[in-house]
Parts: C-alpha cells; sequence; structure tokens
C-alpha cells in the first residue's frame, strides 16, 4: 500500500464561491506499476483548482489514479473547512467536512481498516 496523506486541498465552492481549504489522503496498492509520489499530489491539484464540491472532487481524483495506474484499489479521504459554513449561513466556525470514496481492495473491511490507521484517522 502507498499512502501520500496530508496533501493540502485549496479549492472554490461551485455553489458560494468561496473558497474551502483542507487535506487530501491517498492510498494506492499497486498491481505492477507504481508512480511518482508527487504525481498524486498532482491530480489532488489539477481537480482541486476547479469550481468543485468536496463531494465531486474526491471520486474524480479516485478515477484518475484508478484509470491511469490500474492498481489493486484507491482510497481517497478528503478533510475541508467550507468558508461558506463559516462566513455566511449557519456561521460554524471549525466544522469540518469529510469525504471518502475506495474502489477495489479497499472495498473489504481490513484494506480500509489499515488505510484509516496508517493516515491517523479514527473515521472507521
Amino acid at each position: 500500500m502507498v499512502i501520500v496523506k496530508d496533501i493540502e486541498v485549496y479549492s472554490l465552492c461551485e455553489h458560494h464561491l468561496i473558497p474551502f481549504i483542507g487535506k487530501a489522503h491517498v492510498g494506492y496498492i499497486p498491481n505492477g506499476y507504481i508512480t511518482g509520489l508527487s504525481k498524486i499530489a498532482r491530480v489532488v491539484e489539477a481537480y482541486s483548482r476547479r469550481l468543485q464540491v468536496q463531494e465531486r472532487l474526491t471520486t474524480q481524483i479516485k478515477n484518475a489514479i484508478n484509470e491511469a495506474l490500474h492498481p489493486l484499489g484507491v482510497a481517497v479521504v478528503i478533510e475541508a473547512r467550507h468558508l461558506c459554513m463559516s462566513m455566511r449561513g449557519v456561521q460554524k466556525q471549525g466544522a469540518v467536512t469529510t469525504t471518502s470514496d475506495f474502489i477495489g481492495a479497499f472495498e473489504r473491511e481490513s484494506t480500509r481498516e489499515e488505510f484509516f490507521q496508517l493516515i491517523g484517522s479514527n473515521l472507521h
């Protein structure tokens, strides 16, 4: 299992045109092919620079890595603070939105559990 965690994410909410900021954690299980670690961060960067919603961003990162590497599995978790939550409407400071998407081997509970343990999350 290869994991790149705490990748900074800066994006702009397509609903409010207000930023959301957070961290992405991306893991994959190689299937004979690996890539440079910076390429994982570049995928996160490429998709996050668009007008975006966090849910779609999570899935786009997963799909791009899956299509490029054909690994045994891909896991993506994004934890972000949405300024639309703190600046307007409900005005709740410090709320964090977490999204996740898994494919392949990460659909098994044991593999997903290992991923969560390695990224230091208690989401399991």
